[in-house]
């Protein structure tokens, strides 16, 4: 293994790499596809947690357990990408970088063998790094350690690449080092400003998708690939919560038979156990199932299942909530699907998910639950079709999705 310094740069001996950054605190990752004039071609190149897959970028979740990661597979590159850069920010707002030591780690995604490894030195008020870079010179695709920070968050990386924030910045980004060069004061005829207008103490926006929304606004309605972390007033949500879910017939007399279930897995994405009509209990009664519905009719939740997350033992780390059509018939059978967390005490709906779109298959993952570093949840719709009658078919696709 190679441990990489800033500047250093390696060939790839694999054509598909992982760049994990593993650091003592919660970090997002990121990856931007860049053309040779150091530009995203659209919003559609910046790959994070909200839009996790582009061509030949993909964003893997380390479920809270382990480092986030971004995977390059060279060879499904499109024409014109000539760079990947990976970035890393704190998740908790306005943390910086000071006292925090980030380990990229460069893997051969085909047996995981480490490739190099590069911690950038000397971080300091950095609330954003550029850490690594995936290149391509004369044919070669190499890596290089780059470590560069940014004041301004994952906001200003975004915009110094191209990509569109929701408003404009209050300034331009301004890289950490190195020190921009002093500017001398203008006379006052001089119409170019000399600096920007002083401007509130707040952060510039974030890119669109970008930052985990909580529930002190109230209900929050996702859309697929979203996360709302379950926290109100800036404390975890450790009550009991219930999950609903519901549907109804596409098709005028015809009864759907669908199963809800939750499958609970452990911090190597190892199954711990499932909860479903055929096992209504699991982790010492933690998780709770309502019961089989076989038509899905009526109005209001279909099937419902209760999770106490504060009695939930500390080995489980995710819940991955799914729907089965048992008797085979295709999801473009079923209308308006939907699954909804609401608050287990008093019954107020926290978080909709509307599964708006459908493929004909026999089964979808719905959302996921995945305990973080600090205690905290964090619900993420995911709407995935795979090919399941059954809950036992669920576990091995909702463990890749975690």
């Amino acid at each position: 293994m190679t441990a990489m310094t800033p500047g250093s740069n390696i060939p790839l001996s694999a054509a598909r790499v992982t760049v994990d950054v593993a650091a003592p605190v919660r970090l997002d990752v990121s990856g931007l596809l860049l053309t040779a004039d150091g530009k995203v071609r659209s919003d559609d190149d910046f790959i994070f947690y909200n839009q996790p897959s582009g061509p030949g970028v993909t964003y893997r979740s380390g479920g809270g357990t382990a480092p986030d990661a971004i995977v390059v597979d060279t060879t499904a590159l499109p024409p014109g990408i000539e760079k990947i850069v990976v970035t890393a920010s704190p998740d908790a707002a306005g943390q910086t970088f000071r006292g925090i030591e980030p380990t990229a780690t460069i893997r051969s995604a085909d047996d995981d063998s480490v490739l190099a490894s590069f911690t950038p030195p000397q971080l300091g008020d950095e609330t954003a790094l550029v850490i690594v870079e995936v290149y391509q010179r004369n044919g070669q695709w190499k890596a290089r350690a780059v470590g560069q920070g940014y004041a301004n968050g994952l906001a200003g990386i975004a915009t110094d690449f191209g990509v569109t924030v929701e408003e404009p910045a209050a300034a331009p980004p301004q890289p950490v080092t190195p020190p921009p060069a002093p500017v001398q004061p203008p006379t006052p005829p001089v119409t170019a400003p000399a600096a920007p207008p002083a401007a509130p103490a707040t952060p510039p926006p974030p890119p669109p998708g970008a930052g985990k929304i909580n529930l002190d606004k109230g209900r929050v309605s996702l859309q697929k690939n979203q996360t709302v972390s379950l926290m109100k007033g800036g404390q975890p949500l450790l009550s009991q919560v219930r999950m609903g879910l519901g549907w109804e017939p596409a098709y005028r007399g015809k009864d759907i038979d669908l199963d809800a279930s939750v499958i609970a897995y452990g911090p190597q994405r190892n199954h711990i156990d499932s909860c479903y009509f055929g096992k209504l209990q699991i982790v010492g009664g933690a998780i709770r199932h309502s019961g089989d519905n076989l038509t899905g009719e009526g109005g209001g939740d279909d099937e419902t299942i209760m999770v106490d997350l504060g009695r939930l033992p500390q080995e489980v780390t995710g819940l991955v909530f799914t729907v089965n059509s048992f008797s085979g018939q295709k999801f473009t059978e079923v209308a308006k699907a939907y699954c909804r967390l609401l608050d287990g005490t008093t019954g107020e709906e926290l978080v909709r998910f509307d599964l708006t779109g459908a493929e004909p298959q026999t089964g979808v993952l719905m959302a996921k639950l995945i305990r973080q570093f600090s205690g905290e949840w964090e619900m993420t719709a995911m709407g995935d079709f795979v090919k399941s009658r059954t809950v036992r078919g669920m576990v091995k696709p909702a463990a890749q999705a975690l």
